[in-house]
């Protein structure tokens, strides 16, 4: 009986589809550890707005890709730009 042509041949069989999913590998480091800034600034209101949801909530690590120092350093950097009022506290 001949075998269907989908799925694995064998266990020697998988290299191919290594190949295949290592391409499109996303880079994991922090945004600003690749751009080595001094720091976030509470006035880059085109980057603080990345980092947010509609609602006005930030993003959290995992899904935002910043290191711990990042991180708290825009979530401060947001509560700046609320208070200054350049940003709003709610979404839209």
């Amino acid at each position: 009986m001949q075998r269907s042509s989908h799925g694995h041949a064998g266990p020697g069989d998988r290299s191919d589809d290594k190949k295949k999913y290592t391409k499109f590998r996303k880079d994991n480091r922090c945004r600003f550890c690749r751009e080595k800034a001094a720091g976030v600034d509470y006035k880059d209101i085109v980057t603080l707005i990345k980092m947010s949801t509609n609602q006005g909530k930030l993003y959290s690590r995992k899904r935002s890709g910043n290191c711990a120092k990042h991180q708290r350093a825009t979530s401060d950097a947001v509560k700046r730009a609320r208070y200054m009022a350049l940003l709003p506290y709610a979404g839209q």
